[in-house]
């Protein structure tokens, strides 16, 4: 297997470094891709200068100094609602090719498996990285990538694992609604009976209806490991093609779906399967998307313990997940950002109001 060559460093030139102007435009060089139908924008130069520390540090300053960046490169009108960002960063650990924080159109994602998928894809479309493994750092730990020679990118996640099994949640107009919480470098409720069809035809209503399971979820303090928010909300139904293990609806920060199987999202189910016995260890589970995209995954037992993190005694062991998938590139270029544009930081609405 190929290594990245002395594990050359790749990172974006920021806007601190090198102001990319002409005239009284700003640009931003991106390339976009989509990963099984779910977009993502990879930020290659222009990005605010975060400094070299550790990558949730750099994060932190994304979010309190330069969100209205943030904005400007995903929400409309340069974006949209199912945009995710990634900004390729400087890795602060020495033996990563490459680091990246990914956001998207309401705030910011410790980890993104469709979102790494793109950005292995778009460095080996501008012949930065070879076929071979890449060791991506997020803020929420370091990812390993295989390019292969195909086109298809495997990623090794963070460790996933199961936090709360079958939480009761009673969703107004609903009712009550038995899920699991897990961790699969986001937080998500995963739910395998709520009576719904999951097909593109219903995609409103289960938007609608996975909307209210997260407001409930937030109004009965139901969170994840040290109170932290479950912001995606993941129903499974049986495929109806039968070309794959089971079909899912992701509901994402923001109100979007995800078009993808949701990379973080299959790891968290891999996490409930293995507690459940019902996957064993090296085994292919593939998962489908609402539009009928798919993922291949396997996971192998984690050696290492999670920290400070208070599991029920049935929630199962750790795991590291492996996700495979396939991602194309759609366009490259510059956005354009006038002193003068009123919504150069985007079109952001209180959604509610």
């Amino acid at each position: 297997m190929l290594k990245s060559a002395s594990v050359a460093h790749i990172g974006a030139k920021t806007a601190g470094a090198s102001r990319f102007y002409h005239g009284d435009m700003k640009t931003i060089q991106i390339i976009d891709s989509h990963t099984g139908g779910e977009p993502t924008r990879l930020v290659m130069e222009g990005g605010p200068d975060l400094g070299r520390g550790p990558l949730p540090e750099r994060l932190e300053i994304l979010r309190a100094r330069h969100d209205d960046w943030r904005a400007g490169v995903v929400t409309e009108p340069r974006g949209s609602d199912v945009v995710v960002g990634a900004l390729l960063c400087e890795p602060h650990a020495n033996d990563c090719a490459a680091g990246v924080i990914f956001f998207n159109n309401v705030g910011y994602l410790g980890m993104c498996g469709h979102g790494t998928i793109g950005l292995i894809a778009s460095l080996a479309h501008l012949g930065r990285i070879a076929p071979g493994e890449h060791r991506i750092e997020t803020p929420v730990g370091i990812v390993e990538a295989v390019l292969h020679r195909d086109g298809s990118v495997s990623v090794r996640n963070v460790p996933a694992y199961r936090y709360r099994r079958a939480v009761v949640v009673d969703v107004p107009g609903h009712g009550p609604l038995v899920g699991d919480v897990a961790w699969g470098g986001n937080w998500f409720f995963l739910v395998s009976e709520h009576g719904r069809a999951l097909t593109p035809a219903h995609i409103g209503e289960l938007t609608a209806f996975t909307h209210d399971v997260r407001e409930a979820l937030v109004a009965q303090g139901i969170t994840g490991a040290q109170g932290a928010l479950i912001d995606h909300i993941e129903l499974f139904a049986q495929s109806p093609s039968g070309r794959a293990d089971s079909r899912s609806f992701v509901l994402c920060p923001g109100d979007a779906y995800d078009r993808s199987p949701c990379g973080t999202g299959t790891s968290a189910k891999l996490a409930c399967l293995a507690a459940d016995g019902k996957l064993a260890a090296g085994d292919v589970w593939r998962q489908e998307s609402i539009i009928g995209s798919a993922f291949e995954a396997s996971y192998v037992p984690c050696e290492d313990t999670i920290d400070s993190v208070d599991c029920a005694p049935d929630a199962g062991p750790t795991i590291v997940p492996t996700i495979r998938g396939r991602a194309h590139i759609m366009a490259q270029g510059q956005l354009c950002f006038e002193d003068d544009d009123p919504f150069a930081a985007g079109i952001v609405l209180s959604r509610g109001a």
